[in-house]
C-alpha cells in the first residue's frame, strides 16, 4: 500500500522485562477520580465518572532510569502536574463487567496528565470543550509498563509526586472514587476498548504549577518510576 506521505511511526512504550514494546492505540483519562482532588477543584461526592482523551502522540516516553525532558507548552503561564496510575489494556472488549475487568489488563505504568490550567479554566467558563487544556503536545508523560504479574497489589499502592525533591502529591490508589475495574466497566460501555489503550485513572489532591527548570519525580509502589525535567 502506498501513501501520499510517510505515515508516522507507531507510538509505543517499553514493557518491563520484555524486548517487545507496547503499541499505543488511544489514551483515555478519568476526571476527578480522587475525592480530595475533586474537593480542591470545587466538587464533592461520588459523581458518575467522566472521561476525556489525549492523542497517542502526546506521550513523552521515559525509559527506566532516565530523566526525560518535558517541553513547557505554548499559550500558558500555568502548567499543572497531575500524577496518575496508568492502566494498559491488553485485551479489548465492550460492556466489560467489573468482575471481568482484570483479565483485560496487560499492566500498569506511572503517568502525568499535564494540564494548561489557565486554558482549561477559560474553556470551562465559556462552556466549550477543554481539549486545548489537556490534549496538547507532550501532555502525557509515561514511564515503562510493568506487566500485571510483576506489579504487585497496585490497587492499594502508594502514589506520589515530588517537585525539586519536595512532596506535592501523596496518596494511595485505594482512594480512587471509581476503582480500576469499575472504571473499565464504565469506559467500555461508552467505547469498545482495544489492545493498546491506556487509561489514566485520575490524580490525587495537591496538583499545582511547574516552571522551566523544575524536576518532577513520581511513582506508584511496585512500578517503575517517572522522572522528568521541564525545559
Amino acid at each position: 500500500m502506498s501513501y501520499v506521505f510517510s505515515p508516522s511511526p507507531v507510538v509505543s512504550v517499553p514493557a518491563v522485562g520484555r524486548a517487545e514494546r507496547f503499541p499505543v492505540h488511544r489514551i483515555y483519562c478519568v476526571g476527578r477520580n480522587y475525592e480530595e482532588h475533586a474537593k480542591e477543584m470545587g466538587f464533592t461526592g461520588r459523581e458518575a465518572p467522566f472521561f476525556f482523551m489525549k492523542p497517542a502522540d502526546a506521550l513523552v516516553v521515559v525509559k527506566p532510569g532516565e530523566t526525560g525532558e518535558l517541553p513547557y507548552p505554548s499559550l500558558t503561564t500555568n502548567l499543572h502536574h497531575e500524577i496518575e496510575l496508568v492502566v494498559a489494556i491488553g485485551q479489548g472488549g465492550r460492556n466489560i463487567a467489573a468482575a471481568d475487568a482484570p483479565q483485560h489488563i496487560y499492566g500498569y505504568a506511572v503517568g502525568l496528565d499535564m494540564t494548561r490550567r489557565d486554558l482549561q479554566g477559560e474553556m470551562k467558563k465559556q462552556g466549550r470543550p477543554w481539549c486545548i487544556g489537556k490534549g496538547f503536545d507532550a501532555s502525557a508523560p509515561i514511564g515503562p509498563i510493568t506487566p500485571v504479574a510483576q506489579a504487585g497489589d497496585v490497587a492499594h499502592a502508594a502514589i506520589w509526586l515530588q517537585v525539586n525533591g519536595a512532596d506535592r502529591q501523596r496518596s494511595n490508589v485505594g482512594q480512587l472514587i471509581w476503582n480500576i475495574a469499575e472504571t473499565i466497566e464504565h469506559l467500555s460501555a461508552a467505547w469498545e476498548l482495544q489492545p493498546g489503550d491506556l487509561i489514566y485513572t485520575g490524580t490525587p489532591a495537591g496538583v499545582g504549577p511547574v516552571v522551566r527548570g523544575d524536576t518532577l519525580e513520581g511513582g506508584v509502589d511496585g512500578l517503575g518510576g517517572l522522572r522528568l525535567k521541564v525545559v
